[in-house]
């Protein structure tokens, strides 16, 4: 993995499709991936379907899913995996994230 891009599990990969699928998403709706202001450490990850590239945003590919980063974010996700996690502690997707100094017990913000 190359720490200048964004990259996807295969069990993120595989839950990604199966959502697309039930929500009814084209093949052109991509995955994108923000940070935002909030929660308990102080920023927040937001993953959405987007069909819509704009000239700002970088975009990367990994197995087959396009992931959109908006320059803003890119700096806190660069080298970041996106996860899915369906055991025990908890369902969802998870961003393995080098650049997190502190994270939440939910996994959901960080600061860095």
């Amino acid at each position: 993995m190359s720490k200048f891009m964004i990259t996807i599990s295969e069990k993120a990969k595989e839950k990604i499709f199966e959502i697309r699928k039930a929500e009814n998403h084209s093949n052109d709706h991509n995955i994108r991936v923000s940070v935002k202001g909030g929660g308990c450490s102080g920023l927040m990850y937001d993953l959405n379907f987007d069909s819509t590239i704009v000239e700002k945003d970088q975009i990367f590919e990994d197995k087959g899913i396009k992931i959109l980063v908006d320059k803003k974010s890119l700096l806190y996700l660069l080298g970041t995996t996106l996860d899915f996690s369906d055991g025990l502690n908890g369902k969802g997707f998870q961003f393995i994230n080098p650049n997190a100094t502190r994270t939440c017990g939910c996994g959901e913000s960080f600061s860095v």
